[in-house]
């Protein structure tokens, strides 16, 4: 069944990968291992690592496999008008729809396992560690993780199943063979997350964890180095293995000129005329409508 299930999603577009429910424990001592390893700065483990649930779900008390899938996923483009010229802002992939895009992976698996008489729930785990321990992915030295056919431009979901897996193909973490004699990433990361001979990020360092969260930027952070509405670009952009997936862009809302100043001036939601609060909800960009203030105003200052 693990076989047949893999096919039906392939299918359908997705890609996946199907291990014991036994690999929970691995994963939870790889995590521990990093952050008494010192590996982890203790500010992103605190708010990025703290929320997996290593125990048998209630609601599927019997689960006996973990399923992580991967879909893809492309960056969104919205366009602002600002000063009578119109400017165009990336958002990488992961951040929008991302609970329509884990519904649709859900339903998939619903549909191809229930005939079958077994069920799926959503797993809270390191879903980039389980997609690589599991084979799915690889990282790249930007620790990334890259899915065949889709390079890094995919969302990971993951999920329990009582589906029985007598065999996985769990395996060490490793890095992308190309990574050993590219250093295009570590070129073009300009606040120096990236370094040679590890792919675990320097996450203190990275763009995107400071865009993310809701605190004034550091004054090391260089406004100049900014390039998303949220998150970062620089390393994919440059990436060999994702040259044929830069164009998967998809365009986004437009936004007037007097929207743009209300969203500048961080106007909250039910303060917004209703047709672009609409637009921020058909977008997506509801829950970020926190940090578009900020990061909105260090992009167009550019």
């Amino acid at each position: 069944m693990p076989e047949k299930l893999l096919s039906a999603l392939k299918e359908r577009g997705y890609q996946g990968r199907v291990t014991s429910i036994g690999r929970l424990d691995d994963l939870k001592r790889e995590i521990e291992w990093r952050r008494e390893e010192g590996q982890l700065d203790k500010t992103f483990y605190k708010e990025c690592l703290t929320n997996f649930a290593f125990a048998q779900p209630d609601d599927l008390p019997r689960a006996r496999s973990l399923l992580i899938v991967a879909a893809r996923d492309p960056q969104t483009r919205f366009t602002f008008s600002w000063h009578k010229k119109r400017v165009q802002f990336l958002v990488p992939p992961t951040y929008l729809h991302w609970r329509r895009t884990d519904k649709k992976v859900e339903a998939a698996l619903r549909e191809i396992l229930k005939p079958e008489g077994y069920g799926v729930v959503q797993a809270a785990v390191p879903k980039k560690l389980l997609a690589v321990r599991s084979g799915l992915a690889v990282y790249g030295k930007s620790n990334i993780t890259y899915v065949d056919g889709m390079g890094s431009f995919h969302r990971l979901a993951a999920f329990f199943s009582d589906l029985p897996c007598a065999h996985d193909d769990w395996q060490e973490a490793r890095m992308m063979e190309r990574c050993q004699t590219c250093s295009a990433c570590i070129s073009a990361c300009p606040s120096g997350a990236i370094t040679p001979g590890r792919f675990l990020l320097r996450a203190e360092k990275c763009i995107v964890f400071h865009n993310e969260g809701e605190d004034p930027f550091p004054t090391w952070l260089d406004p100049s180095w900014h390039n998303c509405l949220v998150g970062c670009l620089h390393c994919q952009k440059v990436c060999p293995e994702d040259r044929d997936f830069l164009g998967w862009i998809e365009e986004g809302a437009e936004f007037s000129e007097e929207e743009t100043r209300l969203l500048l001036e961080g106007t909250p939601l039910e303060g917004l005329p209703p047709e672009t609060a609409k637009k921020l909800q058909q977008s997506d960009l509801v829950e970020l409508i926190d940090v578009l203030p900020r990061n909105l105003r260090v992009l167009l200052e550019k």
